[in-house]
């Protein structure tokens, strides 16, 4: 009989268990879990505190319902499950693991054949005086998911301040204000939800401030202040000052992975577990999966930390094959996936940013800002922004996609293309699902594609937001122009000095253009389709320097005059 032991039984561990107990009926399964809840769905943590849904076994329970304790597991699975059992060592030539009960602190010995690790990450703790204080909590535990949900239920606490400005970050400041709370985000980097690029981060920022919620980028917490032993504010780096009855951790997470270091296993350069493709560790009868391990990008080849719960799944079932048959399946990597609720808005990328790939020194690529409707006005249509980056070799590598549409759509479609490693000439070509109800005749995703080949083959011409917004800080001399109607002029517009000019008027107007042909002419409208068109008309009049800005009015991310 083939002893399988697995420590941790969250995600990676739950599924690492009945994938084993699956592949061989025979074996003895057994999961060692420190808290006396199993496969909990840590992912829902937001949703629940926030009163989405109000059931609170839900977030342990089967799809169908059932609850997945210890008896669960026992009956449905044929796997033992140790509640309240914290492992405490791991000696690999004995090949036991001394554990412990939480309750009453026996302790004990289990004997494995097969060791499965999937004991997860424990959440960063800055070193902020303050931080012991009463009310400071993470979101990591069901206990932390009980206490944020009282606070929101009870009504005591009427402002609460959450540091960190990642996935967790932001969907607990929904949760939060969502309750009638007033919350205070502190990100101490320069932008929210460091996956996407600045622009498109900048959009979701704008839309949690719509929605009440302060955000505050580019400052870090000094200490958090207290009165009686509980947190009553924060003091930032700059002096200001925020009360609060409440404040949330939410500044990332790092491996667990303690028992591993104690047992010799090799750790990587972030102190996860390092894993082959069997998810076999430095011990070949150790096997690791989870938020504890380290895994290649497939983007760039190197070691990576990516605490995501679909990939600890993904991994743990893996692990849980070969633990029982032998190296048998593979886990490749991740093209980092990822995707978040941000009130009415949806924030999700795919492969690799801007930012990563000038961070990775990579050289060659190019990028478009896409803004369009996810489907016709007559189907009430959403606004999307999404940028595309395609390597020297015009393959697409990366692919973010925010707004109000249907990003969830979007962001699987370029998933499956990066890891296809599909070029701009098959995208643009893409035979993806049509209906009205679902998308335009040419999805949004294709359309970033063709904006992508007309930019390679020199048919569109462009400038980022960015670029604009510093040539007029600067006061550089630029011919601005704006191609919609005048009624849209009066109802939104940037006012940085930019002349209506509208493209059903430009080609009786060409008169009123610099007479220097080789004048600097930006060119704009709301999503820069009618900017586009315009600059085609200008270039074939002979105009050799007219610029396109991306994404047009609705991927501008500083103010605008209206």
């Amino acid at each position: 009989m083939n002893k399988i032991l697995v420590i941790g039984g969250s995600a990676a561990g739950a599924k690492a268990a009945a994938r084993a107990k699956r592949m061989d009926e025979s074996a003895q399964v057994t999961i060692i879990q420190k808290d006396p809840d199993l496969s909990m769905a840590t992912c829902g943590y937001p949703y629940y505190v926030g009163g989405v849904f109000d059931n609170r076994a839900a977030l342990i329970s089967a799809p169908f319902g059932v609850v997945r304790d210890a008896d669960y597991f026992q009956n449905n699975k044929g796997v033992t499950a140790l509640v309240s059992t914290e492992a405490t060592a791991i000696d690999p030539d004995k090949k036991v693991v001394r554990c412990r009960s939480v309750q009453g602190g026996d302790e004990r010995e289990i004997p494995y054949d097969k060791l499965i690790l999937a004991m997860g990450a424990n959440a960063n703790i800055p070193p902020i005086p303050g931080r012991e204080a009463k009310g400071i909590t993470t979101l990591t535990s069901m206990a932390d998911t009980d206490y944020l949900r009282r606070i929101r239920d009870e009504k005591k606490v009427r402002q609460v301040v959450v540091v960190g400005g990642g996935l967790i970050g932001v969907e607990v400041c929904e949760a939060l204000q969502h309750s009638g709370i007033q919350v205070t985000l502190i990100e101490a980097l320069d932008q929210i939800l460091p996956f996407l690029d600045w622009q498109l981060a900048k959009l979701v920022e704008q839309h949690m401030q719509s929605q009440g919620v302060e955000v505050i980028c580019g400052v870090g917490v000094q200490e958090f202040l207290t009165a009686n032993g509980a947190v009553s504010g924060v003091r930032l780096q700059d002096g200001r000052e925020i009360p609060c009855g409440a404040a949330v951790l939410a500044v990332g997470v790092q491996p667990n992975t303690a028992l591993a270091k104690d047992a010799g296993l090799e750790l990587g350069d972030f102190s996860g577990i390092r894993v082959n493709e069997y998810m076999q560790s430095s011990n070949p009868d150790i096997y690791a999966a989870g938020d504890c391990v380290e895994i290649p990008s497939l983007l760039t080849g190197k070691p990576v930390f990516a605490p995501m719960g679909d990939l600890a799944n993904l991994q743990g079932r893996v692990a849980g094959e070969n633990a029982s048959l032998g190296k048998r399946a593979t886990f490749p990597g991740t093209i980092h996936s990822g995707i978040c609720k941000v009130f009415a808005f949806q924030a999700g990328s795919t492969g690799m940013s801007e930012k990563m790939a000038q961070k990775a020194g990579i050289q060659g690529y190019t990028a478009v800002i896409n803004a369009s409707p996810d489907k016709p006005g007559f189907m009430g249509a959403k606004p999307l922004i999404s940028k595309m980056l395609v390597d020297a070799d015009q393959r697409i590598t990366g692919y973010q996609c925010v707004g109000p549409g249907d990003v969830s759509r979007q962001i699987a479609t370029a998933a499956m293309a990066i890891q296809g490693k599909l070029k701009v000439a098959e995208l643009v070509n893409s035979d993806l699902p049509y209906a009205p109800p679902f998308s335009l005749a040419i999805d949004h995703f294709i359309a970033a594609a063709h904006i992508m080949q007309n930019k390679l083959a020199g048919l569109y011409k462009s400038i980022s937001a960015q670029e604009v917004w510093r040539m007029v800080q600067r006061g550089e001399k630029a011919h601005l122009f704006d191609g919609r109607t005048e009624p849209e002029f009066q109802e939104m517009r940037l006012g940085i000095g930019e002349k209506l000019l509208p493209i059903g008027q430009l080609r009786a107007r060409l008169s009123e253009l610099p007479q220097d042909k080789n004048a600097p002419i930006i060119y704009f409208c709301k999503v820069s389709m009618r900017g586009y068109e315009s600059a085609r008309v200008l270039a074939a009049n002979g105009y050799t320097n007219v610029r396109v800005m991306e994404g047009g009015l609705m991927a501008w991310p500083y103010p605008r005059e209206k």
